[in-house]
């Protein structure tokens, strides 16, 4: 019986979303899909914030907005949905400088948290996280239960946001590299950090990519070069976000790219237009022994610093968009209920 894993967009718990949550419940900011998101094997997110009380806001180069949000409820929030792994790889990881950076990953660590994109160094950000989902492995959660074995599952992270943020040999930050298939230096970063999860043997390789600028519907044709020699270097779905609107979803050699899985959490001003408080959860489906049979789209939207299952109007709205969108790659979608099923059974 296949297993499944959950993906999502921007997972943004500061400012608003960090002051709601000081007067309601932990699981509040995860709204009525809370069941859903817990009824998954495994569940990967872009955490688009640090998780800290501590650091001063960054100075040193502009940067109009800084997130932070209180780990004591923030980490309980991220147990409570069943994220198994984080992708730290963004622009807002050194929002209040390398002290904010260190207690996300000290808070990460401590709860079990995979994470992945950022570290004291570049070769600590190049580390895949490495978690084992489902089945008895997983643990005793009844969320898990009814899966004889465990999914092995291996994420790397990327972003090309953001120059002031990268790691290096020796200064914290983010695992940055440049999208584009000729630039050799990032190639080698990126096949360094596909090699060290390939030696773990996993059933399961993702690369989450923080990419591109904000409020853009299309991925360039340097990002599908990018996300194509992804999928042949052996990376079984891409993990793409940054647009704060989701883009349309091709599939190269039986493998899933979502250019942009949009987001899932946030206190941001709506477009009415492009509508950056609609998205999905994206569910792909994994045998045990790693065979991808389906992608599945459930509708989400925003509301009250939140995510809830999306509506009947706005579930139309995403999936019409997204079949818009999904069509110059020559994708195409069955309907279920109010969500969207993408085979990826030959």
């Amino acid at each position: 019986m296949p297993l499944r894993i959950g993906f999502t967009g921007d997972v943004m718990l500061g400012r608003l979303v960090d002051d709601r949550q000081r007067s309601r419940s932990v699981d509040a900011v995860w709204g009525n899909a809370l069941e859903r998101l817990r009824e998954l094997d495994g569940l990967v997110i872009n955490l688009e914030c640090v998780l800290s009380t501590r650091g001063r806001e960054w100075q040193r180069t502009r940067r109009p907005f800084h997130f932070r949000a209180d780990p004591e409820w923030a980490i309980p929030a991220l147990e409570r949905a069943g994220v198994d792994i984080c992708a730290l790889a963004n622009n807002h990881v050194l929002d209040y400088e390398e002290i904010a950076l260190r207690d996300t990953i000290a808070a990460l660590d401590e709860a079990g948290i995979g994470h992945a994109g950022a570290g004291e160094t570049i070769d600590e950000a190049l580390e895949p996280a490495i978690r084992t989902v489902g089945g008895s492995s997983a643990g005793d959660d009844e969320s898990n239960a009814g899966s004889d074995s465990g999914l092995d599952v291996a994420v790397v992270s990327f972003t090309d946001n953001t120059p002031e943020y990268a790691a290096d040999e020796d200064s914290p930050g983010t695992a940055r590299v440049e999208i584009d298939i000729d630039d050799s230096d990032s190639r080698r970063l990126v096949s360094d950090a596909l090699e060290r999860a390939r030696e773990t043997n996993p059933d399961l390789l993702v690369a989450s990519l923080h990419w591109g600028p904000n409020m853009v519907t299309e991925p360039p044709e340097s990002f599908r070069e990018f996300g194509r020699w992804l999928v042949e270097e052996g990376v079984d779905i891409v993990h793409g976000h940054s647009a704060h609107v989701f883009q349309g979803i091709e599939v190269h050699e039986g493998r899933p790219i979502v250019y942009d899985a949009g987001d899932f959490v946030d206190d941001y001003r709506v477009d009415d237009e492009l509508r950056n408080d609609r998205s999905f959860l994206f569910v792909l489906a994994v045998t045990p022994d790693g065979r991808l049979t389906e992608l599945r789209l459930q509708p989400t939207e925003i509301h009250d610093c939140a995510v809830r299952e999306a509506n009947s109007e706005a579930a139309a709205w995403s999936r019409e968009r997204m079949r818009e969108l999904s069509e110059p790659f020559g994708t195409e979608f069955d309907r279920d209920g109010d969500g969207l099923v993408l085979s990826l059974e030959a």
